[in-house]
């Protein structure tokens, strides 16, 4: 009889330690569906700025399109994708980061607060880089130096931003065991562990 006992304690013990597998819906189609459609619109923008002109521009139009849809399921959109969900005061995201540099950040099942406000610097890059691009194209700003300096600013800084998404959603996925490229493809990740912020 005391083997058994022991057995069911060390199974219990390794449950434990393991990652329950459970998961839950928290990206619907709407935020996945824009989140790749930017990717595709920026990759197609920046490859084509120097070589196909109405490509570049019919990406950055599409683009600005996909800013204002998000920008309107931010508020109307499902609990996940809301903007009153993810964004958080300059002192969390200061917390987090502190956190995050010691290695004792905590999970979030939606964007944490690092996330929450790379989604807001992206969407004001894409919306700058967009709105200028569009400047250029008007009589009145057509050939302007500081719009096409500005274009260019945006364009570059988003660039940049994007590349420390990329590295900010590499290391999450490490540090908490879990694919947020794959959750942001199937909608799905770990239900929430008595330690994470759901």
């Amino acid at each position: 009889m005391p083997k058994p006992a022991k057995t069911d304690r060390n199974a219990s013990i390794a449950a434990d330690a393991q990652p329950s597998l459970e998961m839950v819906r928290v990206w619907d189609r709407v935020v996945r569906g824009f989140h790749w459609a930017l990717v595709l619109s920026f990759v197609t923008a920046w490859l084509t700025s120097h070589s196909s002109e109405d490509v570049h521009y019919w990406a950055g139009y599409t683009a600005a399109g996909l800013v204002v849809t998000r920008l309107v399921w931010g508020v109307l959109g499902t609990p996940y994708a809301r903007f009153s969900q993810f964004v958080r005061d300059r002192e969390t995201v200061l917390r987090y980061l502190w956190a995050l540099l010691h290695g004792r950040e905590a999970r979030y099942i939606g964007h944490n607060p690092a996330g929450g406000a790379m989604i807001l610097m992206l969407i004001t890059a894409m919306g700058s880089t967009a709105l200028t691009g569009w400047l250029m194209t008007t009589d009145a700003y057509f050939g302007v130096s500081w719009v096409e300096t500005m274009h260019s600013l945006s364009a570059h800084g988003l660039l940049l931003l994007v590349l420390f998404h990329m590295g900010g959603v590499v290391m999450a996925s490490f540090r908490h065991r879990e694919n947020l490229v794959r959750a942001m493809i199937t909608g799905r990740k770990r239900k929430a562990e008595p330690a994470d912020i759901a």
